[in-house]
C-alpha cells in the first residue's frame, strides 16, 4: 500500500516519502505547515488514491479526547426512562461511537484524519497516546474492550499554534510542508486552472510572491488564497498588462481582498504603496 500522488493534488517527492514511511512504520503522520498548504487535503487525496474510506475528526477548542472514543448520552437515557422506553435497560443504546471507535471497528482499513490537533487543550494529545499506540480502549459502561480490526492510516494536522508534548511527538512520523516555490505553485495552479494563460499566471505569481514578502504582514496569503484570487482574475477578465505595472510597488493589486484578510495588512500595504509613490 503506497501513495504515489494523484491527478488532483501536487505532492512533492519528500511528502510522498513521508506518507509511505508512516504507513510502513504504522505510526500517525503528523503534518505541520502554514494554513492553506494542503495538510487536510492530503488525507483526502491519500484515501482516494488508495481506495480507502476517509473518517474526519475536526478538532475545536472544546474538543476532548474522550469524544474520539465514545460518549455516554445520559440525557437521552433519562428522557427515555421518563417516557417508559424499554431501550433504557440496555446502556449500550446510549453509547455514541466516536471517530476512533468507527475507525477501529471498520470492516476494512480506513484513513483517519485528526485535523488541527493543536486547537484543543494541551492535554488532548497526551490523552490519546495509549489508544493510538495500542489501537484499543476500554468502554467502562459496557465492560467492553474495543480493539482495532485493521490499523487505520492516521493523519494528524497542526498549524503550529502551540507546542505538542514530547511523548506524543515520539509516537508520530513528522513532516513539515514547506510553502511551495514558484515552480511547484505553477503545477498546483495547473491542476485547478489547466487552461490559464501562461502570461497571466506568470504576472499573478510575481504579484503574489511580492505580497508575501512584504515585511510586517500579520497573515501572509496562502495557496488557497492564491487560487481564489486567480479565480477572480479570470472571472473579471483581468489582463496580464494590468498586473504588469512598470513599477509594481506603486499600485495595489486588483481584487487584493482575496489575498489580504485583515485591515492591518491592507493598511500596511497601502502605506507602503503610498511611500513608494512619493519616493519615486
Amino acid at each position: 500500500m503506497r501513495f504515489k500522488g494523484s491527478d488532483t493534488y501536487v505532492a512533492t517527492d519528500d511528502l510522498m516519502l513521508a506518507v509511505n514511511a508512516a504507513i510502513t512504520l504504522q505510526r500517525p503522520l503528523l503534518i505541520k505547515g502554514e494554513p492553506g498548504t494542503g495538510k487536510t487535503k492530503l488525507a483526502e487525496e491519500v484515501a482516494g488514491a488508495l481506495g480507502l474510506p476517509l473518517l474526519e475528526w475536526h478538532i475545536k477548542s472544546t474538543t476532548k479526547a474522550q469524544q474520539g472514543l465514545y460518549e455516554y448520552d445520559a440525557v437521552s437515557r433519562l428522557r427515555d426512562s421518563q417516557l417508559g422506553d424499554q431501550r433504557v435497560h440496555d446502556i449500550a443504546n446510549y453509547i455514541v461511537r466516536g471517530m476512533l471507535w468507527q475507525a477501529f471497528t471498520a470492516d476494512s482499513p480506513v484513513v483517519l484524519l485528526i485535523d488541527e490537533v493543536d486547537k484543543a487543550d494541551i492535554e488532548f494529545p497526551n490523552d490519546l497516546l495509549r489508544e493510538l499506540d495500542r489501537m484499543e480502549f476500554f468502554v467502562y459502561e459496557t465492560r467492553e474492550l474495543v480493539r482495532a480490526r485493521h490499523r487505520p492510516i492516521v493523519f494528524i494536522t497542526s498549524n503550529n499554534e502551540k507546542e505538542l508534548p514530547d511523548a506524543f511527538l515520539r509516537r508520530c512520523f513528522f513532516h513539515y510542508i514547506r510553502f511551495p516555490d514558484k515552480d511547484t505553485m505553477e503545477r498546483i495552479v495547473d491542476v485547478h486552472f489547466p487552461g490559464i494563460k501562461k502570461m497571466l499566471l506568470r504576472e499573478a505569481l510575481e504579484v503574489f510572491f511580492e505580497v508575501r514578502e512584504v515585511p510586517g504582514l500579520k497573515k501572509k496569503p496562502s495557496t488557497s488564497e492564491l487560487l481564489d484570487w486567480l479565480k477572480l482574475l479570470l472571472a473579471e477578465d483581468i489582463s496580464p498588462e494590468t498586473l504588469r505595472s512598470k513599477d509594481r510597488k506603486t499600485i495595489v493589486p486588483p481584487l487584493h481582498g482575496a489575498l489580504l484578510k485583515n485591515e492591518q495588512d491592507v493598511h500596511l500595504f497601502e502605506r507602503l504603496v503610498f511611500m513608494a509613490r512619493h519616493n519615486r
